[in-house]
């Protein structure tokens, strides 16, 4: 016989979890999907900030798109793979702007909120790192419970 550990996720803490995910991932895609629309249509205060930071105009609309599809990959349930590097985009979009403003002679006052959007993205992934391996746990909790109904496996508690 095959012998398994048990291993438990408690239900609210998975809740919790799931609960915390969602509200840092809307909020993240919020203000990212809020800086590709204007992005995407190109408007004069982008042009301006683009061109006061000595970067071509051209990128804008490049970086728009970029961002709402990261958005939307790390929005749409599954592809795990696709989810890693839209999170990864979306931190080098947020990590450059940031460098780029602070090296354009700005203030602190004007790019240091951006922090705190890096911080909701940060979040967000942790969080769903800690989704990820919650459900994983739960479906061999499962698995488990099926195969000791079966008689298949004695349970080992470690």
């Amino acid at each position: 016989m095959t012998q398994l550990t048990s291993v438990n996720v408690k239900p609210k803490a998975m809740k919790k979890t799931k609960i915390t995910y969602w509200v840092l991932t809307g909020l993240f895609a919020f203000i990212m999907l809020g800086s590709a629309i204007p992005d995407i249509l190109v408007v004069p205060m982008a042009v301006q900030g683009f061109k006061e930071m000595g970067m071509p105009v051209y990128l804008i609309p490049f970086l728009g798109w970029a961002k709402l599809l990261g958005v939307i990959a790390i929005l749409v349930p599954g592809f795990p793979r696709i989810k890693e590097w839209a999170y990864a985009g979306l931190f080098f979009d947020l990590l450059g702007a940031t460098y780029s403003v602070a090296n354009s002679g700005k203030t602190v006052g004007d790019w240091s909120p951006m922090l705190v959007f890096i911080a909701l993205g940060v979040g967000s992934y942790v969080f769903y790192h800690k989704k990820q391996k919650a459900t994983a746990i739960g479906k061999l909790n499962v698995i488990q419970g099926d195969l000791q109904q079966r008689g298949n496996v004695q349970p080992s508690f470690s």
